[in-house]
């Protein structure tokens, strides 16, 4: 809710005017205000109140005609959103912002009643480009991943002590701390007929993040995952689950590489992603260092078989021909000095597009869910493949039990700003009608309601051992990380045993419930020191009804 609530006061106290931009509706419901006749004298209605307002109103929800607060439950209010939300796509308008207040009793016992303001613009929904790259970034903590991002999407000099990372959207403890713990989000972008990249001007207010949508014909949206070895399983949900365009590895020219930095290039490595090392606090040690941490990069990729290419030298044209298919881009940065931010510009304005899958049906993998006071239960994840609109009937699941929840799409929204249609590679929040927040847990998918889905708790796998103390047999027990889901299985080799370095075939159970799991997906598992990749080969099923399958 808004903590501002003299926002709602004045809106107000400027009172709904024949001619003005401000209608006072106490609710909505589709049976009522849908119906042949009602539907169209509203359409009408708001058209008005938006031209009156030069191409914006505000309608004021959950008072009476003449101002007075009678609050209406969350679940009206839900529905009246639905309701403003179809009048306004037939007014050729859509919904930009909403805020709610509590309103006080909403006449069902001890319920809250809610009083909100939502804000209509004139023309459709946004559609975002089709030249939209995510991008992941990796390495050690206190490296400057969080620093050099933040410097990025606003364009500003960081202060030398990270105070740029606080732009991304990261929870207030980690602020606190100057730590991540979680997977954060930020986005600037591009406009074709501007030299300039489209950035930020304060990043701490969620309408300049919804303009960078808006206004930049090509997005790049950063996933910043963690950098500290408590939270490693954080970090490959981030590169694993998130359908990354490029890894951005993080390399701090006043530590080097550490084992850290080792472990998360593995991964990038292993899931195949096109990766590119950038060498952060070039301003904080002497060229002779920073030449020799070059080195030391340098030959930490060409002993996992990758061709280090210096930006320095090649030039920027060069590193985005060649990045990818064993060639990784290396170039030196400051965040205080904003050196090599410039060429990082040029780089993500040109990179192109990674293919994207072949399966056309809409599929996201769950990576977090949230509530939002009158819109209710919102899934957050990346679009694997496929599109997604409002009103889509959808699956969600599967559920502990194995089955799947019929939902339905109520509003998308792509860093805050809402788009009417969301394709693979987007990041996206979907609102969703039908389940409770609570239910949604992270590692489940959406998918359209047509699709024959069902549940896998067993698969068959061909994994390659990265590294493993002594050898694997069966029964042992890893965390598998598959698209979101971060899982403890039970391995099965085929041979009985397989050692460090070797590639096989393995059966994988995962010990407590279900996923919707396919071939042909990679997973990372990791127990420990030992960790590994594989490949999805085949999907079981042991005869006893849905649960393998």
């Amino acid at each position: 809710m808004s903590a501002d609530r003299s926002v709602l006061q004045r809106t107000i106290e400027r009172g709904e005017r024949d001619g003005g931009a401000i209608e006072f509706k106490e609710r909505l419901s589709r049976e009522i205000h849908l119906s042949e006749g009602r539907m169209e004298s509203l359409v009408a209605q708001l058209r008005h109140r938006v031209l009156s307002g030069d191409g914006e109103a505000t309608y004021v929800l959950g008072v009476t005609d003449d101002g007075g607060l009678a609050g209406i439950s969350p679940e009206t209010f839900s529905e009246t959103m639905d309701v403003l939300s179809l009048l306004a796509e037939e007014a050729d308008a859509h919904i930009a912002d909403v805020e709610t207040w509590s309103a006080g009793s909403a006449g069902n016992g001890d319920e809250e009643g809610l009083v909100g303001l939502a804000t209509l613009q004139e023309g459709g929904v946004f559609e975002a480009d089709d030249d939209h790259i995510v991008v992941g970034t990796a390495g050690h903590v206190d490296h400057g991943k969080s620093t050099l991002v933040g410097c990025l999407v606003t364009g500003r000099a960081d202060d030398g002590q990270g105070g740029t990372r606080g732009f991304l959207d990261v929870q207030p403890h980690e602020v606190e701390r100057g730590l991540s713990a979680d997977l954060s989000y930020a986005v600037y972008g591009f406009a074709d007929d501007a030299d300039e990249p489209v950035r930020m001007d304060n990043p701490h207010r969620k309408s300049d993040r919804a303009g960078i949508v808006e206004r930049a014909d090509r997005l790049v949206s950063f996933v910043d995952t963690v950098g500290h070895e408590p939270w490693l399983r954080t970090t490959i949900r981030g590169i694993v689950g998130q359908k990354l365009d490029y890894g951005l590895l993080v390399v701090a020219a006043d530590d080097g590489p550490t084992r850290t930095t080792r472990e998360h290039l593995g991964i990038l490595l292993a899931t195949e992603l096109p990766t590119i090392v950038v060498l952060t606090k070039a301003d904080a040690v002497t060229p002779e260092r920073l030449a020799a941490v070059e080195r030391e990069v340098e030959s930490t990729l060409r002993d996992v078989g990758q061709t280090p290419l210096l930006v320095d030298r090649h030039g920027v044209d060069v590193a985005i021909e060649e990045v990818g298919d064993g060639v990784v881009p290396i170039l030196r940065t400051s965040a205080v000095t904003m050196e090599g931010l410039d060429d990082l510009d040029r780089l993500f304005a040109s990179l192109p597009k990674r293919a994207t899958p072949e399966r056309e049906a809409f599929r996201m993998y769950i990576d977090r869910s949230y509530k939002v006071t009158g819109v209710g239960a919102v899934a957050s994840g990346t679009v694997t493949s496929g599109s997604v609109e409002a009103g889509d009937e959808l699956l969600l699941g599967p559920m502990p039990d194995g089955t799947f929840r019929e939902v339905e799409v109520r509003s998308i929204e792509m860093h805050y700003h809402r788009v009417d249609r969301a394709k693979a590679g987007r990041i996206v929040g979907i609102a969703l009608k039908g389940v409770e927040e609570a239910e949604i847990q992270r590692g489940m998918a959406l998918v359209p309601r047509t699709d024959d889905v069902e549940p896998v708790r067993e698969f068959e796998a061909e994994v390659m051992v990265l590294n493993h103390p002594t050898r694997i047999r069966e029964g042992y027990e890893p965390v598998v990380h598959l698209e979101t889901l971060s899982e403890a299985a039970v391995f099965a080799p085929a041979e009985g045993r397989l050692l460090p370095g070797d590639t096989g075939r393995t059966r994988v159970r995962f010990k407590f419930r279900p996923y919707l799991v396919e071939p042909g997906q990679r997973f990372v598992f990791r127990e420990g020191s030992s960790k590994g990749v594989g490949t999805v080969v085949d999907v079981r099923n042991d005869g006893n009804g849905v649960i393998n399958r």
